[in-house]
């Protein structure tokens, strides 16, 4: 099972400045990887909170269940070392591909900086819902050694 992780304010994807963040909602989103995973003879299992705390305690939980995650945590990629010791302490039971559908690296320079970066083997930004397809499929792969 591939667990589909979105942090705060992605409940908001398709209302939220869609020259952006497009104009796909997260229920569109997260149907479209459930079909991707199956492609890949996968499963997806989707999650989203406004809660630092409930993302926290989700990324525990998902410890020797997933087989890989997706992880888009919204503006808490910038400043939540307390999704970080999460995530690195999942990343020792599975890969985590950190993705953004903005490009983080030509908007304002906060979002540059990803608390996540050497936590995460893979990261993919700035190509919308097409970043959920491509992590899907490199989770798929058996995530490549050369890209950790």
């Amino acid at each position: 099972m591939i667990a589909v992780v979105h942090g705060v304010n992605l409940n908001l994807l398709g209302r939220r400045d869609p020259a952006v963040y497009g104009t796909l909602t997260l229920a569109a989103l997260e149907a479209s990887c459930a079909t991707w995973a199956q492609e890949t003879g996968d499963t997806a299992q989707c999650f989203q909170t406004n809660h630092e705390g409930a993302l926290v305690e989700h990324l525990h939980d998902l410890a020797g269940v997933a087989s890989g995650v997706i992880l888009n945590p919204g503006a808490w990629t910038h400043s939540s070392y307390a999704i970080r010791d999460a995530a690195e302490f999942l990343a020792t039971y599975a890969p985590i591909v950190e993705v953004h559908l903005s490009n983080v690296m030509e908007r304002e320079p906060f979002r540059r900086h990803s608390v996540l970066d050497g936590v995460v083997a893979h990261r993919i930004w700035g190509k919308g819902a097409d970043g959920y397809r491509e992590a899907i499929a490199w989770l798929a792969a058996g995530s490549p050694p050369a890209a950790r």
